[in-house]
């Protein structure tokens, strides 16, 4: 107040107030710039690790972290200016209890009426954060399989094979099962008759997945060789000899389907046969049974 009254002769007390009332709203609006400013950086840097570290494109890791940075700078950027609001208001000497006890009461009504909302939107950010499943994906969800068609904060869609879209509420997902992370496996289980030798059997599938690991179709699908499990049972004409075959994620279907085409061509070629269901059917001639039967009952 002496510099004031120095610089600008006698200066009034309320006046001396008011700037320096106006000197520390400034003072925190400028503040909320910068910490707003820095958790921007922030969200970035977040993003880019979300997305392997690579510039953000349409690919669905760069839409995963498009999706939680947008998130995280909304409800970052309503916190800092409720925070920077109220101390302006407090600057302005006004009471900020009253708006701070409604707000809270207000909070407290909205989160009784809407805690299933935000159950499914925490379930959506968690469910998006930790890549549990992406678009594209083949999952199987709440029992109900299908294509993943679109993940959201709040909904996942899921298209299934006969075309139906099915959504779930992301807090209501109990179960998920992704078909396409990373890789995937066509499990097969193959009968043969008892006759055959089941080490020529194998010898003649494993023949058959080489061929395909070097075909151009394919090939670049199998990422490994035939994996033969072994004997998994024992039937009433067949022997079941499982195995699987490591393919790409989405690839293990087309995978199996053409396996078991070559596979019937090369059990045809090697003579071994498939088994089927066997029976005998005894054919009676009515007319002899009747005879045999008035003979049998006729006195003597």
């Amino acid at each position: 107040m002496e510099l004031l009254n120095r610089i600008f002769g006698h200066v009034p007390a309320w006046a001396v107030t008011a700037i320096g009332a106006g000197l520390r709203m400034l003072l925190v609006v400028l503040l909320a710039l910068l910490v707003l400013r820095f958790m921007r950086a922030g969200v970035t840097r977040f993003e880019r690790y979300l997305a392997d570290g690579d510039e953000l494109s349409e690919s669905e890791a760069g839409k995963r972290a498009k999706t939680l940075g947008s998130l995280l700078r909304n409800v970052a950027g309503v916190l800092i200016a409720a925070v920077a609001s109220l101390m302006v208001l407090q600057e302005l000497q006004i009471n900020i209890m009253p708006i701070l006890t409604g707000a809270g009461i207000l909070g407290l009504a909205v989160g009784f009426g809407a805690q299933t909302l935000v159950k499914d939107v925490i379930g959506g950010f968690f469910l998006i954060l930790e890549n549990q499943v992406r678009v594209g994906d083949v999952a199987q969800i709440n029992g109900t399989g299908g294509l993943v068609e679109a993940i959201n904060l709040r909904t996942i869609v899921l298209r299934d094979q006969s075309g139906a879209v099915h959504v779930f509420p992301c807090g209501g997902v109990t179960t998920l099962a992704n078909l396409s992370k990373d890789y995937a496996y066509a499990l097969l289980d193959l009968q043969v008759a008892y006759k055959h030798d089941t080490d020529e059997v194998v010898k003649v599938l494993q023949r058959v997945s080489e061929q395909m690991r070097q075909s151009a179709s394919h090939g670049r699908a199998m990422l490994e060789p035939l994996e033969v499990i072994g004997i998994e049972g024992f039937g009433e004409s067949s022997v079941t000899i499982r195995v699987r075959m490591k393919t790409l994620p989405l690839k293990q279907w087309d995978t199996a389907r053409e396996f078991r085409r070559l596979i019937k061509k090369a059990f045809e070629e090697a003579g071994i046969e498939l088994p089927f269901p066997h029976r005998d059917i005894m054919v009676r001639h009515l007319a002899t049974e009747t005879a045999l039967a008035d003979r049998v009952s006729r006195p003597t």
